[in-house]
């Protein structure tokens, strides 16, 4: 199935549930990026907050940052969604392959011992407002869940699951991978919230490896069955950039007349690889040399 994100409200207790399934688009990350296992599961965590919080987003341009920095080998990865769908990011060290066992202390062997984790939000109208915390957990999905609480005073349950299998006939260790996210709203009924917590975390896993090859939506059927769950939006969900050779040419733009007459002149063309999906752009010579007889700088 495609990645999609579903997401519903439970009326009677005013409980909103975003789902999002992101198989494909992991893996499609971890191949753009030819990151170690370590490193893309990371990526993927982060692929996937990233579109549950986009879809809290109400403006279709609104984007939504979300930054970890950490003092382990990892040191830190940078994912960005919208309502729309679309996601995309990057790891600062894709070589990092093994985590620690189970437990409280899975992720210190990628994370180290000190970091934050910060939310950047497009507020419209150019404003932009940013806000962190400290990593306590050293677990991704336990500190943004943390973030929720502390930074947006938004009780939150976020679960999230990576499940092996086969992909092609392959191995795969994202072969599936979803994450759900449910807040109460303003009025929402706290008592009903706190329930429903443990409920879901003891049949995620369960569920989704029974019910993810069905939808997003079917799976959030799975997970809450109640009559009162009414769909408020469904979406198809996608790793891709809005990189392209043109802004690349207007980030050579910006350089100035003389540190682009120096780049000419020192190496022929321009060289870039976007950190977001690595596609890489060469501006020839030829082309700078026309900017600057043009006087477009």
């Amino acid at each position: 199935m495609p990645d999609e994100l579903v997401s519903g409200l439970l009326k009677a207790s005013d409980l909103r549930l975003m789902l999002a399934t992101t198989s494909v688009l992991s893996r499609q990350a971890r191949a753009a990026h030819q990151s170690m296992p370590a490193s893309a599961a990371l990526l993927s965590q982060g692929l996937t907050a990233a579109a549950l919080m986009g879809a809290l987003r109400k403006g279709t341009d609104s984007r939504i940052n979300l930054q970890l920095e950490c003092d382990g080998p990892l040191r830190g990865l940078f994912v960005d969604g919208d309502a729309n769908g679309v996601v995309r990011g990057y790891v600062k060290n894709t070589l990092v392959e093994y985590v620690g066992t189970e437990g409280s202390y899975h992720w210190r062997p990628v994370l180290g011992n000190h970091g934050f984790l910060s939310v950047l939000r497009d507020q419209g109208g150019g404003e932009y407002y940013r806000s962190s915390v400290e990593l306590e957990h050293f677990d991704l999905v336990a500190d943004l869940e943390r973030y929720f609480h502390q930074s947006d005073q938004v009780p939150s349950h976020l679960l999230m699951v990576q499940l092996p299998g086969e992909v092609d006939g392959q191995p795969d260790a994202l072969a599936t991978v979803a994450g759900l996210l449910v807040q109460p709203l303003p009025n929402g009924d706290r008592e009903a919230f706190r329930a429903l917590g443990p409920r879901l975390r003891a049949q995620f896993q369960t569920a989704v490896q029974a019910h993810a090859q069905d939808g997003a939506l079917t799976l959030l059927r799975s997970l809450v069955p109640e009559a009162d769950l009414e769909v408020m939006s469904r979406y198809p969900l996608r790793f891709t950039c809005s990189c392209s050779r043109d802004r690349v040419k207007l980030a050579l733009l910006a350089m100035g007349r003389e540190e682009l007459q120096d780049l000419l002149e020192k190496e022929g063309q321009a060289e870039a690889t976007c950190q977001f999906c690595t596609t890489r752009y060469v501006i020839p010579g030829v082309e700078i040399q026309q900017m600057l007889t043009e006087g477009s700088v």
